[in-house]
């Protein structure tokens, strides 16, 4: 795709520019012979087709998330069919990805990390507003450093898996490695704690990759060329290509790494009815949410809600097929993980009078590529600080608590992570 204008920085008159881009788009699609209306059918045919597979499946009972035990990927020995169903749905939890007791251990030792440098004397309120919704005091730790964080993120266990799924995705074309697979850069996130007989709001239904980015950044028209050169049908949601490298949007929602898959660990048993993680489990729905903004009833300075500093929104006005197929995890167990390829629709359900705990931390599948390359710097000097991570608002909790991770304590694989070591 040529010609199409954009920006590496946010114009300053935002309806001005997707009037542009949208009419540049369309210009696209229409060189190509085809017009918006019928690209967009034969993605929506298509994701119509999954989504009537998704309700049969939950019609019968059937369990929609694949499930796939840790010790059958440490083995190569993961069924045919197992595989397929990721690559079709997108999601997976990890049975028994760690010990049970382990995961346990690390949840007490997150408690005494916090209660023992005075978290809840000086917690400050969300850093945040998207997070702040949930409701709870806090349910979301700007905890980043602990031991028990950074030793899940090092250990043998998750390099296998995450490797295991970035091996999913298609790594290498046109003589261009985009990352490498057997690598993840080291991208540490927050902490989630809701205490048995929490009430919280959950989190409405929404996107990660990018906001307005994904439309008006070159390298990201590149990753989504089939869909506005008219070849929509050669969409794959699982190619890299161009996906690594380039500049994000500045902005409070930003992720500055290429995530695979998003993911956590659980910390804590968790029933499926307990406000927890759904998905729209169909990776290739971003086809929909990226041409839907095209046809001619959604106003001409508006992406279907999408704008800059807001996560990306999914909803009934204007994807109500694909809210059809919004679906719960199954019923988890600590030490379990949970996880979901980077372009999936998710939410977290809103719970009244919670049983049980609902803690995990956060980590996700982020290959080392030229863009975790880059943030990978920041990373370093976060760690080496106690500072939150430029990808996360600026609290810093952290900074003066004497028992958070070391340098010291780093393995081959957490340096590998932080950029420290060229060795694979």
């Amino acid at each position: 795709m040529t010609g199409l204008p954009h920006w590496e920085q946010p114009p300053a008159e935002l309806p001005a520019a997707i009037r542009e881009i949208k009419a540049a788009l369309r210009a696209s699609i229409a060189a190509s012979g085809r017009g918006v209306e019928e690209v967009f059918a034969v993605v929506e045919a298509k994701i119509g087709e999954e989504v009537a597979e998704i309700d049969a499946a939950k019609a019968r009972g059937e369990q929609v998330w694949p499930v796939i035990d840790y010790a059958d990927i440490a083995a190569g020995t993961v069924p045919a069919a197992e595989l397929a169903k990721l690559r079709r749905r997108g999601c997976l939890v990890v049975r028994g990805h760690f010990d049970r007791e382990q995961a346990l251990t690390w949840d007490r030792e997150i408690v005494d990390y916090v209660e023992g440098n005075g978290f809840f004397e000086n917690y400050r309120g969300p850093g945040d507003d998207f997070f702040g919704s949930v409701g709870s005091k806090p349910e979301i730790y700007p905890i980043y450093w602990s031991p028990p964080q950074m030793q899940a993120r090092q250990s043998e266990r998750m390099a296998r898996v995450q490797a295991f799924l970035n091996g999913q995705w298609k790594h290498e074309s046109d003589g261009v490695r985009w990352f490498e697979p057997g690598r993840d850069s080291l991208y540490p996130d927050r902490i989630r704690r809701r205490p048995e007989g929490a009430d919280s709001g959950g989190l409405g239904t929404h996107l990660d990759p990018g906001t307005l980015d994904l439309w008006m950044t070159e390298s990201y028209q590149r990753a989504f060329r089939h869909l506005f050169d008219g070849s929509v049908e050669s969409y794959d949601p699982w190619d890299a290509a161009h996906r690594t490298a380039g500049p994000q949007y500045p902005g409070s929602t930003m992720c500055s790494a290429f995530r695979t898959f998003q993911g956590w660990t659980a910390l804590s048993d968790m029933d499926h009815d307990q406000g927890v993680l759904h998905t729209v489990p169909i990776p290739g729905a971003m086809a929909y949410l990226m041409l839907r903004p095209l046809l001619p009833d959604v106003p001409e300075d508006d992406m279907c809600g999408v704008t800059v500093n807001q996560v990306f929104p999914a909803n009934e006005r204007w994807h109500p097929l694909l809210m059809r197929a919004l679906t719960g995890i199954p019923d988890v167990r600590a030490g379990d993980s949970v996880w979901w390829h980077c372009d999936l629709i998710h939410s977290v359900a809103p719970v009244t009078n919670q049983r049980g705990w609902g803690n995990v931390m956060y980590i996700p599948a982020a290959p080392w590529c030229p863009r975790n390359e880059t943030y990978a710097a920041a990373v370093r000097e976060a760690f080496r600080t106690g500072a939150s991570p430029s990808d996360f608002p600026g609290e810093h909790y952290e900074r003066d608590w004497p028992d958070r991770f070391r340098p010291e304590d780093l393995n081959e694989i957490g340096r590998r992570g932080l950029g420290l070591t060229s060795v694979r």
